[in-house]
C-alpha cells in the first residue's frame, strides 16, 4: 500500500507542500505559492527513473550567461528552444539533452513589489529560495515540477509551466550558489566574473549606442546595483568549480574601451570528474606568445599564461589569454598546445568556435574558455553516467 507524506516549509510570502507516494510507479509533487496578489497551485504527476545532473551558472545581468548557455547546449547537440506550445515569454530553454532554467523565475516579488519594498532583484528578500531548492531537488531526483515564470516584459509573475527532468539541468542567474541547500545539489558550478571596468565599458557601448541612455544614467544604474551585487552575488564565486574572469587587457597601456580583453579561466583542483586544462606542462608556470606566422593577430597581439595559484584558499590552475584572434580557423594551433580538453577528436574546440563565430566573444578568451568549459561539462556528465551505470551493475551482481 502506498504511503503519503506531507512536508511544509515557510518562506517570504509563500508556503509550499511536497506530497510524495512510495509507489514504485509514480510520484506526485504539489507546490503551492500564496502571495498577496495570487493564490496558485502547482501540481504534476510524473514517472521517471533517471537522475538529473545539475549545473549552476552564476553572473550579474548582462555578463554573457545567455551566450554561454548557447555554447554549452551546442556541445551536447540540438538547438535550445523555449517549451513548445507554452508561454511565449518563458525564460526556459530546452534541447535534446539539456534544460536551462533562469533563476529570475524564483523572484518572490514582481517589479512593482520590489519597488514598493525598496529592494532590487539581487536582494535575497526578493527571491524564493525555498521553492527554488524544492524544485531543483525534485528535478534532480527525476520528478517533474510546475515552475513559475517571471515575465521580463511585464515585470509580473506569470502562470507556471511544466518542466520535465532532463539529463542535464542548468540553473543560471544571480543566485545559483547563494543558498547552501541549492549549492549542495550542484554537480558542477561556474561563475562569470566580469570586472567593473569591463562591465562599465560594455554597458556604455550597449546602452548609449542601442538604447540612447546618457552616460550619467548608466553610471547611476551601475552604482545603484553595486552594493547588492557586492553583498549577495560576487561572494558566490568562492564556491565555483570554475571561474571565467574578464579583465581589461594588459597589452595596451591604460586601455578603457573594453574591446581587447584579458580572460582568465580559474579551475579548482580536486573536483571529482573534472581535470583542469593546462598549457604545455601541467603544474608549471608558462608564459607564451604564439608564433605570428602560425596565428594571425593584429595589434596588440596575443599572450597566454598558465600557472598554479590559490583562489579563496583553494588550489587552482589558471589559464589566461590576453588579446584576440583574427582568424578562428588558426585556433587549431593554440588548441594543439592545450591538454585535458576533454575533446572527442582533434580540433573539436576549433570546430565549436567556428560553428559559432558570430557569437559575442568568439575572437577572444571569453568564447574560447566558455567552449572549453562546455566540453569539460560534457565529459563530467559522461563520467557521472558511466559511474552510476557501473554502480547499478555491481549492485545487481550482489
Amino acid at each position: 500500500m502506498a504511503v503519503s507524506t506531507i512536508y511544509s516549509t515557510q518562506a517570504l510570502n509563500s508556503t509550499h507542500f511536497l506530497s510524495s507516494s512510495s509507489s514504485s510507479s509514480s510520484k506526485q509533487v504539489f507546490f503551492y505559492r500564496r502571495q498577496s496578489q495570487t493564490n496558485r497551485r502547482f501540481n504534476t504527476l510524473i514517472t521517471c527513473s533517471q537522475q538529473t545532473i545539475v549545473i549552476g551558472l552564476a553572473a550579474d545581468s548582462g555578463c554573457g550567461k545567455s551566450t554561454f548557455m548557447r555554447r554549452l547546449t551546442s556541445v551536447f547537440g540540438g538547438a535550445a528552444v523555449p517549451p513548445r506550445g507554452g508561454n511565449p515569454d518563458s525564460n526556459t530553454l530546452i534541447s535534446d539533452t539539456t534544460t536551462v532554467i533562469c533563476l529570475d523565475d524564483y523572484h518572490s516579488l514582481d517589479r512593482t513589489g520590489r519597488k514598493e519594498k525598496g529592494v532590487t532583484a539581487l536582494d535575497p528578500r526578493a527571491n524564493d529560495f525555498d521553492l527554488m531548492y524544492e524544485q531543483v531537488k525534485a528535478l534532480k531526483s527525476g520528478v517533474a515540477v510546475q515552475k513559475p515564470i517571471y515575465n521580463h516584459v511585464t515585470g509580473l509573475l506569470d502562470a507556471p509551466e511544466l518542466i520535465q527532468p532532463p539529463k542535464i539541468l542548468v540553473i543560471e542567474g544571480l543566485h545559483p550558489m547563494f543558498d547552501e541547500r541549492v549549492r549542495d545539489l550542484l554537480d558542477f558550478s561556474i561563475y562569470l566574473d566580469i570586472s567593473n571596468e569591463v562591465k562599465f565599458a560594455w554597458k556604455i557601448q550597449r546602452d548609449m549606442a542601442e538604447r540612447g541612455h546618457s552616460l550619467e544614467s548608466i553610471k547611476a544604474s551601475i552604482e545603484a546595483r553595486k552594493p547588492d551585487f557586492d553583498a549577495f552575488i560576487d561572494p558566490q564565486k568562492q564556491y565555483a568549480d570554475a571561474v571565467i574572469e574578464v579583465l581589461p587587457t594588459q597589452l595596451i597601456p591604460d586601455d578603457n574601451e573594453g574591446k581587447v580583453l584579458r580572460v582568465r579561466l580559474i579551475m579548482k583542483e580536486g573536483v571529482k570528474y573534472f581535470s583542469p586544462v593546462y598549457l604545455f606542462d601541467e603544474g608549471s608556470t608558462i608564459s607564451w606568445i604564439p608564433c605570428g606566422r602560425k596565428l594571425t593577430c593584429s595589434y596588440p597581439g596575443i599572450k597566454f599564461n598558465y600557472e598554479p595559484d590559490s583562489y579563496f584558499d583553494h588550489e587552482v590552475s589558471v589559464l589566461e589569454m590576453d588579446g584576440q584572434f583574427d582568424r578562428l580557423d588558426e585556433l587549431i594551433y593554440v588548441e594543439s598546445h592545450l591538454s585535458n580538453l576533454s575533446t572527442k577528436f582533434y580540433g573539436e574546440v576549433t570546430q565549436q568556435m567556428l560553428k559559432h563565430a558570430d557569437f559575442p566573444g568568439s575572437n577572444n578568451g571569453t568564447g574560447l574558455f566558455q567552449t572549453i568549459v562546455g566540453l569539460k561539462i560534457r565529459d563530467l556528465y559522461e563520467q557521472l553516467i558511466a559511474n552510476k551505470a557501473n554502480a547499478r551493475a555491481e549492485a545487481a551482481k550482489a
